[in-house]
């Protein structure tokens, strides 16, 4: 089997733990996930299967979009309500018009610094093992992508509310409502996350873990795979003739100027040959005239 099976994550399994029950479900360890989701979090967790595993690092589409519930008045060490409360404030007079104006100026291509409890490595250690261990060090700021913060709903007498959140991947929602608490001076934690889009994957297409083993019962989980090709559907194609595919899956680089009509300004395609399909991914490298391989992502006996 090969391709995208789109999981519904729930709540309390991290992403490995779904990794590790597919594993069992599908009887096959060549397993990978796309964007991974902290424990509490639910929703779209792509997960590559069989030689499509290849693409993980390759994804043409990073967007991400989720629903996260905060509330005002707390600081944790987790930024979420999972962790130990640091500090209490008093957030009345927190008006949703104040929360709209500091997210306003929030978007776009900002410096976040990453939380403690996450998986970025520093020195070679992940972080949440540090901070486990009581430990918090100096993380450097990393550039990530914000491209809308809506506020959904808001309840000024209990301090809660909802936010609407479109990003870049690697950026943390529990610290955009962290930052979010500090700008209004009264901190805040995030107390529920869904992502409803991953890699141009809606939720509504997504299945249960259940489903996944009924299916897999059943005989028919192969019904649930997306064809990769399916996420590099942006990308402009190039489709090779029967010899072209046979020369192309060897390994050899074809001229540009035998793909006549097919070649753009653009530098990265997605290739389809004959009789096999979508074969991967290649650039166009225009200063040598040649089409180079980036990943090929289909069977290699095909």
């Amino acid at each position: 089997m090969n391709g995208i099976l789109l999981i519904d994550k729930p709540q309390g399994w991290t992403s490995f733990d779904v990794i590790g029950k597919l594993r069992g479900v599908l009887h096959m360890k060549r397993l990978g996930h796309a964007g991974t989701l902290d424990p509490m979090a639910t929703g779209v967790l792509p997960v590559f299967v069989g030689y499509a595993t290849k693409a993980c690092g390759i994804l043409p589409d990073d967007t991400k979009a989720y629903t996260a519930g905060f509330q005002l008045g707390k600081v944790s060490d987790t930024q979420d309500d999972t962790g130990e409360i640091l500090e209490t404030h008093d957030f009345a007079g927190i008006t949703e018009e104040m929360l709209r104006d500091a997210l306003s100026g929030m978007t776009g291509e900002v410096d976040q610094i990453p939380p403690m409890y996450s998986a970025v490595k520093v020195d070679g250690r992940k972080l949440y093992e540090l901070a486990r261990q009581g430990k918090t060090v100096e993380r450097t700021a990393r550039r990530v992508r914000i491209d809308a913060l809506e506020l959904t709903q808001f309840d000024p007498a209990a301090g809660e509310g909802t936010l609407s959140v479109t990003c870049g991947s690697g950026t943390y929602v529990r610290t955009i409502l962290h930052d979010l608490g500090q700008i209004l001076g009264c901190g805040a934690v995030m107390t529920s996350l869904r992502r409803t889009v991953s890699n141009g994957f809606s939720i509504d297409r997504c299945i249960t873990l259940e489903t996944a083993q009924q299916l897999a019962d059943e005989g028919r989980i192969g019904d649930a795979l997306i064809p990769i090709g399916e996420v590099f559907s942006s990308l402009p194609t190039v489709r090779l003739s029967e010899k072209q595919t046979r020369l192309y899956r060897n390994g050899v680089k074809l001229e540009l100027s035998y793909l006549k009509g097919q070649i753009t300004d653009a530098d990265r395609y997605a290739v389809y040959g004959k009789p096999d399909g979508f074969l991967g991914t290649a650039l166009a490298d225009k200063q040598e005239g040649i089409l180079r391989i980036e990943r090929n992502l289909c069977e290699p006996n095909q």
